[in-house]
């Protein structure tokens, strides 16, 4: 990766990592590179920030004092950002968010004008540009400079696009929300009252400082006691950005994005819908979803992690579903990024159409126990790990010993000075035994 781009855009502490300064240069390096000397316009969303205001508003100045227009959606998901970027004539989308992380993190993630996230060659361009002494382009005067447009009807029509997905009538249903302070607390309770079900949704009163506080995606158990305590069907949290889903069956289990393309796989299988019987996850996908994807004729892809990682892997071989434990799914039919709450629906829609529990339907594959230890280490070593034989043959040997009933993935860390140990297989204690053992090692040899 390069000096400012991530897995997921540019993220850091607002106003300390992330300035305005910042945030203007970004906005004129990228405005130039995904305009391609053409006038137009680019679309930006944010979620709840209390900084949302102040790096969209110098993101906007850099885009518009080089010639372009730009205009604001308002407080939206990233998804409705991909999706009303390419089904309009923008040329590019970007959203202002940090998804998962505390309120005072924020982020800047572009969607090209076809609606995906940039690959790898273009964010080093604009890279590139943004530190270059060279600028090539110029400063926009008198009728070049770019104007401003307010558009917060585009969250009707991305609302109208979601109760589209499907002909649901969930007047039977009662469905639990943890919308996460975040950019669905309007639009979730909307879209699925419109679709006629008894809606309970708690964490949607953002004031700036409390996305993901204590709530959403990354803190289930909240919304597993909802759906218990109020007795309903069906449970859905959501991250800040509302790319993610974390679901919830009628008692209260978790459902994660591995069970979520179990589930998705097999309907998709049954209606001849499921292109090449392949579904794409990631290394760190759960051994279990393998198995069953196996055992019912599916075979699945491995890719690193990250959600823009699976989508270019389902591009390449036209594959339909994807995602990520951590509850990125994408349905490539309908968009070009995980969406939260599409997947809810799509769910919704294999319930219907299974005339099956939500329970039921999550005890199709079985999940095996994940041990995670994070291994501290010198931020120059972290990824050459395999470059040391003692490491390599302890890995070897922990594999050796499970006999094909087990894996061992190492990962280093994309921001921080760790290199992440997952082990997987039948026996929790065995693995953690083995993960701390082998993260001890990692922190020996590497710093």
């Amino acid at each position: 990766m390069g000096k400012l781009f991530g897995t997921d855009g540019i993220r850091g502490i607002a106003n300390l990592e992330l300035t305005p300064e910042l945030a203007y240069n970004v906005g004129r390096a990228a405005g130039f590179i995904l305009s391609k000397n053409k006038k137009g316009k680019i679309l930006v969303g944010r979620d709840t920030r209390l900084s949302g205001h102040l790096l969209e508003s110098a993101l906007a100045s850099g885009i518009m004092s080089i010639g372009l227009d730009v205009e604001m959606a308002g407080v939206i998901p990233t998804p409705g950002i991909a999706y009303l970027t390419r089904k309009s004539d923008y040329l590019a989308g970007v959203v202002i968010s940090a998804s998962h992380n505390p309120f005072e993190y924020n982020g800047i993630k572009f969607f090209s004008s076809e609606g995906y996230k940039l690959p790898d060659e273009l964010e080093n361009q604009i890279e590139d540009l943004i530190f270059s002494d060279t600028k090539i382009y110029k400063n926009a005067t008198g009728v070049d400079v770019g104007n401003i447009i307010y558009s917060e009807e585009l969250q009707d029509e991305y609302e109208n696009y979601l109760i589209g997905l499907s002909d649901l009538n969930l007047s039977n249903m009662k469905i639990a929300i943890d919308v996460g302070n975040g950019a669905l607390y309007k639009i979730a309770p909307k879209v699925l009252r419109d679709l006629g079900a008894e809606v309970i949704v708690v964490n949607n009163a953002p004031d700036g400082t409390n996305i993901n506080d204590n709530c959403g995606s990354t803190n289930p158990d909240l919304i597993s006691k909802l759906v218990v305590e109020t007795k309903a069907d069906m449970g859905m949290s959501f991250d800040g950005d509302a790319d993610r889903i974390i679901a919830v069956d009628e008692k209260g289990n978790i459902i994660d994005g591995d069970h979520i393309l179990a589930i998705c796989a097999t309907q998709l299988k049954i209606e001849n819908r499921l292109k090449n019987d392949t579904v794409v996850g990631t290394i760190m996908s759960n051994i279990g979803l393998k198995r069953y994807l196996k055992d019912i004729g599916v075979k699945l892809v491995y890719t690193q992690v990250g959600d823009r990682y699976v989508l270019e892997e389902m591009q390449k071989d036209n594959y339909v579903l994807g995602g990520e434990q951590s509850g990125h799914i994408i349905f490539l039919d309908y968009n070009t990024t995980g969406d939260g709450l599409a997947t809810g629906i799509h769910l919704l829609e294999v319930m219907s159409k299974s005339n099956k529990k939500l329970s039921e339907l999550n005890n199709l594959m079985k999940s095996y126990p994940q041990v995670l230890v994070n291994a501290n280490v010198r931020s120059d070593l972290k990824n050459k790990y395999m470059e040391f034989e003692d490491i390599k043959n302890k890995i070897d040997s922990i594999e050796e010993k499970f006999k094909g009933n087990g894996r061992v993935v190492i990962r280093p860390s994309g921001t921080e000075s760790l290199v992440r140990v997952m082990i997987e297989g039948e026996d929790e204690e065995v693995l953690q035994r083995e993960a701390e053992e082998l993260a001890k090692l990692i922190e020996k040899k590497l710093n």
